[in-house]
């Protein structure tokens, strides 16, 4: 009997409908921890329209090099599986809300 895994793939996660924030980052990088309440922040502003995800590129290489990350933090948005929108580096709510609002359904 094979029992399904209750949190869904990354791959899953991205081939939905609904924008994805990917935030590529590290525990050593020291951007990268100005990101959570920036995140927190923006999750506020979006509610459901838009799933949030932080990716630990140590702890994922092989997505990481799959997705040719070489700087953290690299911000991505997918929709349908596709990268719609990439960016390396601090972005804030309002800015990040912006991009996401022209990927929304």
């Amino acid at each position: 009997m094979e029992t399904k895994n209750a949190q869904p793939s990354f791959g899953e996660l991205i081939n939905g409908s609904k924008p994805v924030l990917v935030d590529f980052s590290a525990e050593w990088c020291g951007p990268c921890k100005m990101m959570p309440p920036i995140l927190k922040e923006l999750k506020n502003m979006t509610g459901d329209d838009v799933v949030i995800l932080k990716m630990d590129v140590d702890r994922n290489p092989k997505l990481a090099a799959a997705y040719q990350v070489q700087s953290v933090p690299t911000l991505m948005v997918f929709r349908n599986g596709e990268v719609k929108w990439r960016q390396s580096g601090v972005m804030n709510a309002r800015e990040l809300k912006g991009v996401i609002d022209r990927f929304k359904v």
